[in-house]
Formats: structure tokens, sequence, C-alpha cells
């Protein structure tokens, strides 16, 4: 999962995404007719839809990353002082760890893999010195309450940005930054239960500048990376989003670029997931306020609008966007919500119908993707405080 954004910052000052890219791109898309929103479904059996328990950190300590195990019960969360797992129905704190912090370390989480299997950075300053160095440690599976092991990066002093999204293969993709050398960035191809690298994708720094924020995510049906941005930063009346699909066994790219709609055009890309059964994308961008839902393999796109917002509605755009392959939704995080007061999380299906809303929500600025369960159609996003994940029911 993508670490969060504001929370990275305030963390340990990690430095910013470089790069990515090369290939032939394709014409813009034609903008096509926002799709008219549909009134909220119940499809839900066992439970409403709406908000559930609040998980706060048994140190007290603001979270940075976390994820749950879509095959199990399990979650993972990280503060800066220890690792904590908990219950994904109760929201208890099952395990905490370590019970005394070793000097100068701090710890993020960047996710769960297939099979249970946690990454989380351990940050360690040498004393005397003000930058950390970057450990990489393994928790096989996340239920043993402890590391198991490390991951080791096939590169010296890289930063992990992104683990895809990922718990079907044990292929993981990682987006990093190569730390000493200007945060070059490059994609890893891991079995991180294995301890093993298949392949390192260079990427063009020029193209995934720090201005130009990167979204990371993973096609594991064509075994491929998906990346989307904004190749000018976001600028207004800018250039279209581009589209990056990467080979994970050739580094070979292909490129089209998304819906450029709106007075102002569409700017940054706040959020990006793939649904891989269906090769289906979607993206959220800045200005317009809208999401965008692509077919990967056709290169053809079409757009939502958020409810309650216009083409110029800016602080009403997206952030993190989670997808669920089972029931075959997107679920889109507006820190600012269109209709009402607070935060939410706009649930649409692949066609880009808006299916329903949860409401209720507080989230910060750049909110991340929620991490869910599609069996259970559960999930836990930031909030309402630092140091606490709120669950949802969709």
């Amino acid at each position: 999962m993508n670490k969060l954004r504001f929370a990275a910052l305030a963390a340990c000052a990690v430095a910013a995404l470089g790069a990515c890219s090369s290939g032939a791109s394709a014409p813009p898309l034609a903008p096509a007719e926002p799709l008219t929103p549909l009134r909220s479904l119940t499809l839900h059996s066992t439970q409403s839809v709406g908000l559930g328990k609040v998980l706060t950190t048994k140190d007290g300590g603001q979270i940075f990353g976390f994820d749950v195990n879509r095959n199990g019960t399990d979650g993972v969360l990280a503060t800066a002082s220890d690792v904590e797992t908990f219950d994904q129905s109760t929201g208890s704190i099952t395990k905490a760890f370590p019970r005394k912090l070793p000097p100068g370390t701090s710890y993020s989480a960047d996710g769960i893999a297939a099979g249970d299997v946690a990454l989380v950075t351990r940050y360690v300053v040498p004393k005397g010195t003000i930058y950390a160095k970057r450990f990489y440690d393994v928790m096989d599976p996340v239920t043993s309450g402890k590391f198991t092991g490390p991951w080791t990066s096939p590169i010296r002093d890289i930063n992990v940005q992104a683990l895809a999204e990922n718990q079907t293969t044990p292929t993981a993709a990682l987006l990093a930054i190569e730390l000493k050398k200007q945060d070059k960035p490059i994609i890893v191809v891991s079995d991180i239960a294995k301890n093993t690298v298949s392949k390192v994708i260079r990427l063009d720094p020029n193209l995934f500048g720090v201005g130009n924020d990167p979204q990371f995510a993973q096609d594991t049906t064509t075994n491929q990376a998906v990346l989307a941005l904004s190749p000018d930063g976001g600028a207004v009346g800018g250039e279209p989003p581009l589209n990056v699909l990467v080979d994970l066994k050739t580094g070979r790219e292909n490129r089209f670029n998304g819906l450029n709609n709106g007075f102002y055009h569409a700017g940054d890309v706040n959020g990006l997931a793939v649904d891989s059964t269906a090769d289906i994308a979607a993206t959220d961008t800045e200005l317009n306020a809208q999401v965008e839902f692509y077919n990967l393999a056709q290169q053809t796109g079409t757009f939502a609008q958020l409810p309650c917002t216009s083409d110029t509605s800016q602080i009403n755009s997206g952030s993190g966007i989670a997808n669920d392959p089972v029931n075959r939704l997107f679920l889109v995080t507006e820190t600012y919500y269109g209709c009402g007061s607070g935060s939410a999380i706009v649930v649409y299906d692949e066609q880009g119908n808006n299916v329903e809303t949860i409401t209720g929500l507080q989230f910060a600025i750049g909110e991340p993707a929620p991490a869910i369960d599609p069996a259970t159609r559960t999930g836990w996003a930031f909030g309402p405080g630092f140091n606490q994940l709120q669950q949802f029911f969709y």
C-alpha cells in the first residue's frame, strides 16, 4: 500500500519520489460523458453500510502505515516506536513489539503481501548523525507478532515509496528511490517471503520527478506495474495525465494519455487502484474532482464526477483508492465530502456508477487508500485521530 503522505513527512523526512519511463504515447482519450450516479444500493447480508469500531494504538503514537490480511482476520500497523498487530473484527490490538525501543529506531509499515507476509521499514539513526539508515524486516506471517527475517534490497540505500497491493501472487512490486543517487526511481520485483529479487527496473527520473507524484499499482494477470501521474506537476490547464504499464519481466513500457476534463483540466493524479481480474484501473484527479475508469487492454476510459461537485471543485477531489475485485468495486477516499461536512468514502462499481457513500469519517489531506477485506466487505481507514483507525462496512 502507498505510504501516507503527511505521515511520511512527519515521520522522518523521507525523500520525495523521482521518475519513470520510456515508450510511445497514445493520443489523448476523447472526453467521455460523466456517468449518472445511482441511488445507494444495499448489497450486504451481515451488516449495514457505515462506520464500526475505532482502533487506538497501544502506545498512543501516530500511525505510519497499516494494512489488513485479505485472507484472514489480522492486520498490522506501525508507530514510530513499535509495530502492532490487530484483529480486524474487534479492532483490538493483539500484540506489540519491541518491548524496549532500541536507540535511534523508528518504524513504518509498507503493507502485507501474499501469504500474510508484512514488510516493515525500520529506520535507525546512528549515534552522532541525523540521517536514518533503512532496514527492511519481514513478519511471516503477521500473526507471528514478530520479525521473522530480513528483506534484503538488491541496491543499497533505497527508500520504499510503495508496495503495490497484491495478496494474490508471490511476485510483489515495490516502487523505491535510490537515496544517494539523486532519488532515482526504480521498481523492484521480489518474492518478499523468500527474500529473493527477480528484476530491478530503472525508471526515467525526468518523468517521475518529485512534482509529478506518481501513483503505483500492480496488475497480477498481465504481470505489469501500473503507474499514473501528471507529467507537468498538475499544472492548471496542463497536459493530460499519463498512464504507464511496465512489464515486470522485461521492463518494457507502454504509455497512454488519460482523460483531461474540466475547465482547469485534470491536474495531479491523487490515487490509483487496479482490478487484475478485469484489467480495469481507476484514478482520481485533483483539479476536476473526477474519478476515471480505464480499460487497460483497450486503453480507453470514462469518468464520474464526485457527488455534489463540479469540474472545478478542487477542494472536494478524491485521494486514495482501493479495489475490491470480488464485488467489482472501487472505494475512493474524499477528505472534504462535497455533499456535507466531514470526510467520506465514495464507492463505485467498475462501470463508474456511484453505488453508495460512507460518511462520518475524518480524514487528513492526502488520505491514502483504505485497507479492505472483500470477503467480509469491511475496511479500515485512518482517523479520526492520528493514532487511530476507523472501521467501516460497505
